[in-house]
């Protein structure tokens, strides 16, 4: 199993399986890893400590950022996602990125984009629907209806804490006017828009 993994060049940290998403386009449904990783199926989560283990096999100093993005939701665990950030800037000096589904508010119950300043450079959320009905219906969130807003509400709240934020969508799991429609969310959350 991978902790860490390099994919297209950049420096992931697959923190976590679990997730309150079952996204129908999830690409843990189609393979065991990614990139460079021999698998991200995770027996168990890494401790913080054997995340750094890892991270010292790794020449940190040349990926530009390090990515909290695996198999799973890496909010699931933010307190060790926060320590290992704050580790990883004091050792290595990089800029940190965390990919999101954005439903942290609801995993803890309470807003945590206030928990990211200083310590998260960038994020990017997976907006992945235009609407509340359309992403129940393609990610099956375990929050149930309430999700698509709870996200929209986290992109809006993680920009008064984190220099850069995009949303993204997977362009192959969504229709035309979905796409659209997302792309035009995103310009009026005013966060850039990725398409994956």
């Amino acid at each position: 199993m991978s902790i860490v993994y390099d994919y297209y060049g950049g420096l992931y940290i697959n923190l976590t399986n679990k997730c309150p998403n079952a996204c129908e386009f999830c690409i843990r449904n189609f393979t065991d890893s990614l990139g460079d990783a021999d698998s991200l199926v995770l027996k168990e989560d890494p401790t913080v400590e054997e995340v750094k283990e890892e991270l010292n096999r790794w020449d940190v100093w040349s990926y530009d950022e390090v990515v909290f993005c695996g198999y799973g939701e890496p909010t699931e665990r933010l307190p060790e996602l926060l320590e290992l950030a704050r580790y990883i800037k004091a050792k290595y000096g990089r800029q940190i990125r965390l990919n999101t589904n954005g439903l942290a508010d609801l995993i803890w119950g309470r807003p945590t984009a206030p928990d990211l300043k200083g310590v998260v450079d960038a994020v990017s959320v997976s907006m992945n629907e235009a609407d509340a009905q359309k992403y129940l219906d393609l990610c099956h969130p375990r929050f149930g209806l309430p999700s698509y807003d709870a996200v929209i509400q986290y992109i809006e709240d993680v920009k008064a804490y984190v220099p850069h934020v995009a949303t993204s969508v997977v362009t192959h799991a969504i229709s035309a006017e979905s796409l659209r429609k997302c792309y035009e969310k995103a310009e009026e959350l005013g966060v850039e828009f990725k398409m994956r």
